[in-house]
């Protein structure tokens, strides 16, 4: 099962208790996924998800006590179609505050901080996904117009998130990209267990991403050293090669002597060879005098 589904499980159990939350969530489900049939008189839920299909039906029977007719076309994926017809249909798009040939709900339905909770809910459950968080951070609902798309972010932003729209084919998307973020929806959509499992991989996978980040830079620092250290071992054997190790002040001499004998010690550790009496700005100063003589050098030698 994915991680996807598990969410929509989660938020499909948690019925909300208020009329007014059970309308509103009722209302996003019909939103994205049903549509008037005035020339039949007739409402239509469809959808493949079998969890929005049983909430869909529930909030029906507890709201007005309305029976749909339900068909499952069986092909790559059960696609489920819940159909009201006639006194019925009418009863419902009344309660949804549904005008004639109008399919979007009535903003009056989520005035209520509560009411836009299970909205979103509705609409994630009915056209959402959100990606494995051990993979990637991403929470979409995918709209069918930008109106549509326009108003779910300013819901979902409502609760102090930044969601964006895309536009993908022929539909306008609402996602979220920030782990923190989608954290922050699932808590919006009570899906409690989810959210815990998704934050206990988010730790897990920040943590290691913090290690590597540690391990890569301190590995870039010893490569860094290393290199350095090969680079100045090479120039103090080429000026004592050409004959002018003699020629170098006793300063850079005996350092040059300290580096050939400890080829691999670091800045740190040749200040303390040299029992402190040169700092390590001072040591570093010396073996970048050396490089240049060595330079100098090989200029000549051309």
């Amino acid at each position: 099962m994915s991680f996807s589904t598990d969410v929509k499980k989660e938020i499909s159990m948690n019925i909300p208790t208020a009329r007014h939350c059970q309308i509103a969530e009722l209302a996003a489900l019909f939103e994205f996924g049903g549509k008037l049939i005035p020339a039949e008189n007739r409402m239509e839920f469809q959808t493949e998800n079998s969890l929005a299909a049983k909430l869909y039906f529930t909030l029906l029977q507890k709201l007005c006590k309305i029976r749909c007719d339900v068909r499952v076309m069986r092909a790559h994926d059960n696609v489920y179609f819940l159909n009201i017809y006639d006194e019925d249909a009418e009863k419902a798009a009344k309660m949804l505050k549904l005008s004639e040939n109008r399919e979007s709900v009535n903003s009056l339905l989520v005035e209520k901080m509560c009411c836009r909770r299970f909205f979103v809910s509705g609409a994630f459950l009915a056209a959402g996904s959100v990606n494995n968080p051990a993979k990637s951070y991403h929470l979409e609902i995918v709209c069918d117009s930008e109106k549509q798309a326009d108003r779910l972010m300013n819901l979902i932003n409502s609760f102090g998130v930044e969601s964006r729209i895309v536009i993908r084919k022929k539909y306008h998307v609402v996602y979220l990209k920030d782990g923190g973020q989608i954290i922050d929806v699932l808590n919006v959509m009570e899906a409690h267990q989810s959210l815990m499992s998704m934050e206990n991989t988010r730790i897990v996978k920040e943590m290691r991403n913090e290690v590597n980040r540690r391990v890569n830079c301190e590995t870039a620092n010893i490569t860094k050293t290393v290199n350095a250290a090969v680079k100045q071992v090479n120039d103090i054997e080429f000026i004592r090669e050409s004959g002018a190790f003699a020629a170098l002040s006793e300063p850079l001499r005996q350092l040059a002597e300290l580096r050939l004998a400890n080829p691999e010690a670091s800045l740190k550790e040749l200040v303390a060879l040299l029992d402190g009496n040169v700092s390590k700005s001072g040591v570093n100063h010396r073996l970048r005098r050396l490089s240049e003589i060595a330079d100098n050098l090989r200029k000549k030698t051309q």
